[in-house]
């Protein structure tokens, strides 16, 4: 692993994303335009938005930066760069984690500026410190970051990227228990959920928000960690060094 080849693939892939018009509108209006709908959407319903507002400001900014990354990563491999680049004297270790550092600065800041707005124009309330939502709106970022990374293999356009969305992250929205308690689901949904990642991101999440950090919270916060480790690790194994 050379520091200095990680630093310079961090640096090209943040150039390549500073030029995407389209991305950049993703990670910086996107996620808070979708929160100020939701605050109109729940206008006589103050509590209710209060309730899922904060977590919504941690699980918009995983949506988002899965998108971003699937794609980004699908087009590194269709046009050719990651081909060559693996043709290249170059460590697995040191490309992956100079796009997850590149990744990892665009879901900070995309964390941060849900945030700003859900706390600061929203004026969404909680419990817990509003540093602990942003902080794992950051985290759940990079979760996102990281199953897009992994997936990217298995899409051949854009197209099928955006299809992951539907099939593989919005269900697990679903049965995070953000719209219904997982307890008032059937018990075959529960098995389900307790299976996936984004379960145990909007967990940590409600407990934070209720100012609630007892000991699940903090297994919460390892199997998101856990899981974002072993979505990139998934993710170096799809890397292919070409031997021609």
């Amino acid at each position: 692993m050379s520091p200095r080849t990680t630093l310079a693939t961090t640096i090209r892939v943040l150039e390549q994303l500073r030029r995407d018009r389209r991305t950049l509108a993703m990670v910086f209006f996107v996620a808070p335009a979708l929160l100020t709908l939701f605050k109109y959407i729940f206008a006589n319903q103050p509590q209710t938005f209060n309730r899922i507002g904060a977590p919504m400001i941690g699980l918009f900014p995983l949506i988002m930066m899965f998108l971003i990354t699937s794609i980004a990563m699908l087009r590194e491999r269709t046009t050719g760069t990651l081909e060559r680049l693996m043709s290249l004297p170059l460590g697995k270790l040191d490309l992956l984690l100079g796009y997850g550092l590149a990744f990892a600065t665009l879901a900070a800041l995309q964390g941060g500026v849900t945030g700003l707005v859900g706390f600061g124009a929203l004026d969404i309330h909680t419990a817990g410190p509003d540093w602990g939502v942003v902080l794992l709106a950051v985290a759940n970022a990079l979760l996102g970051m990281a199953l897009g990374l992994f997936l990217s293999a298995f899409a051949r356009s854009e197209f099928q990227a955006v299809q992951f969305m539907p099939a593989l992250l919005f269900p697990q929205v679903l049965l995070s228990g953000l719209l219904i308690p997982r307890e008032r689901m059937p018990h075959a949904l529960q098995i389900v959920s307790d299976a996936l990642p984004v379960t145990y991101a909007y967990d940590a999440l409600a407990k934070i928000t209720a100012d609630n950090t007892d000991g699940r919270f903090w297994l919460d916060a390892v199997i998101v960690l856990a899981a974002i480790a072993l979505a990139l690790m998934l993710g170096a194994a799809t890397l292919k060094r070409r031997t021609a």
